[in-house]
């Protein structure tokens, strides 16, 4: 459940630099020297705690590559480095530095989805980049840090009895306040229990249990290209973003000759649910709703997919799906903590998924002109995070490029990470090989319903006049 983050630096820079750099700069985000703590028994959930032992030099670390390593090579160096699970006795994240491939500098940055969301992440990587080559260190932290002393095992404990407690008489009292909010909810949670309870096609990619294993593919694009099109086509860059993906699928699909006419796909688009003014480093490290849209598996043409997509994402909207999702999940019990007490065995030797990680189960191909079974749950995530539109330095160097790797699990064994940084927007796909061996090919079908829309759009221009002294967009 960590993503994998990856940052080219257009310039060479030393291991010993970059360590002093997140040295002056780690104070900035207090989570970064947060671990978790288990409670005995498992009778709470996990709460966060100072590290008492917190060093940076287990955090941020050197990686060597061999001579002459190419940039695509230390790119997949970048993800088997993201292969074992983090450690559960320290804050969970890393930087690993590779240095000089090809002139630039990588850094891989390991972070678990507990500690930070799309929307944490970039609001982190804005505190702990430059906005400048010669941008002036921050200032020390005054007074230096002190943490504040791990709770014992039996003070976890004593707390956690004591919540349990309040926790059962506040929700019983709220049992009867929340009647009625059940009952608007009831209402307006109709379209999303019925796109939910949807069968949609088993994708190869989900087709066996996922393995340790990924395999990468990026497409890069200008933002003002994106918007452009966008703007032309009397939508979002969302909806550009979600056709494009989706008739990749589709292309795909149709390529290993699966069987997609009359089936659907639905995939699981996070969205971010925190008021505007919220900064996402001081309301929590995770806020995040989701909508599922579910749509034709079978190709067709661009304008025709797009149209599809936005039918669709416009009435998940107007239905207020995401909101509604959200609202659901708070009225529900909390999830007893001895539920999940199996959860404690991760990352240790006795840890099953790992096992199960090490031995996956057999990819069963089907015979020609097979259909693949139905499944309920959704196919793939796609996720569309807006990142800054600067251009940000670390240790004086330019930011070249950032994009991250989507987390796959149970049978879920492709992603497609969409992120926009300064001038460009990146789609990262993520897969593993032995689910999706020619992960390749379906970025290839991305770009290429991609460029259809372009092509087709190319001729558009923008101009504008005036009327009566007041600017008019004409679009030709």
């Amino acid at each position: 459940m960590h993503s994998v983050g990856i940052t080219i630096l257009d310039g060479i820079t030393r291991f010993e630099v970059v360590f002093d750099y997140y040295a002056a700069r780690v104070h900035l985000v207090p989570r970064l020297r947060h671990k978790v703590a288990f409670v005995p028994f498992n009778l709470a959930h996990p709460k966060w705690v100072d590290d008492v032992q917190f060093d940076l030099a287990n955090h941020v670390r050197r990686h060597q590559v061999p001579p002459n390593t190419t940039l695509d090579r230390a790119i997949d160096i970048a993800l088997e480095i993201g292969e074992p699970v983090l450690d559960r006795n320290r804050p969970l994240w890393m930087v690993y530095v590779i240095e000089d491939v090809e002139g630039k500098t990588l850094l891989v940055q390991l972070t678990h989805h507990a500690f930070a969301d799309g929307a944490t992440m970039v609001a982190m990587t804005t505190v702990l980049t430059d906005p400048a080559p010669d941008a002036r260190a921050p200032e020390p932290e005054d007074p230096p840090w002190q943490p504040q002393a791990e709770p014992s095992a039996m003070a976890l404990w004593q707390e956690a009895v004591t919540e349990n407690a309040q926790r059962s008489v506040s929700e019983a009292q709220a049992l009867a306040g929340n009647a009625q909010r059940v009952a608007e909810l009831s209402q307006k949670s109709g379209s999303l229990m019925q796109r939910m309870a949807r069968p949609v096609m088993q994708a190869p990619w989900n087709a066996s249990l996922v393995g340790p294993k990924r395999s990468h593919a990026l497409n890069r694009h200008e933002l003002v290209e994106m918007k452009a099109l966008a703007g032309a086509l009397g939508g979002t860059i969302n909806d550009v973003v979600v056709s494009s993906v989706v008739e990749g699928a589709a292309r795909y699909l149709e390529f290993h000759r699966e069987v997609t006419q009359d089936r659907y796909l639905r995939l699981m688009c996070p969205v971010n649910i925190r008021a505007a003014d919220d900064d996402p480093l001081a309301t929590g490290s995770n806020r995040v709703s989701a909508m599922f849209p579910v749509l034709p598996a079978w190709s067709m043409s661009m304008p025709e997919r797009l149209a599809t997509v936005q039918q669709e994402l416009n009435d998940i909207k107007a239905n207020e799906e995401p909101w509604v999702l959200d609202q659901l999940q708070q009225l529900q019990p909390n999830t007893p903590p001895v539920a999940m007490a199996q959860t404690l065995s991760v990352g240790t030797q006795w840890d099953l998924t790992a096992a199960a990680a090490r031995a996956p189960l057999p990819v069963m191909p089907l015979p020609d002109g097979q259909a693949r079974p139905q499944q309920l749950g959704f196919n793939f995530t796609c996720t569309n995070v807006a990142g800054p539109n600067w251009t940000q330095y670390v240790c004086g160097q330019r930011v070249e490029l950032t994009y991250g790797t989507l987390m796959l699990s149970g049978n879920l064994g492709l992603g497609v990470a969409v992120n926009s940084y300064d001038d460009g927007i990146n789609f990262g796909i993520t897969a593993d090989p032995r689910l999706v061996p020619d992960v390749g090919r379906f970025a290839d079908y991305i770009e290429e319903a991609l460029g259809e829309l372009l092509r087709r759009h190319e001729s558009l221009r923008t101009t504008f006049t005036t009327i009566d002294g007041s600017p008019v967009q004409i679009v030709d």
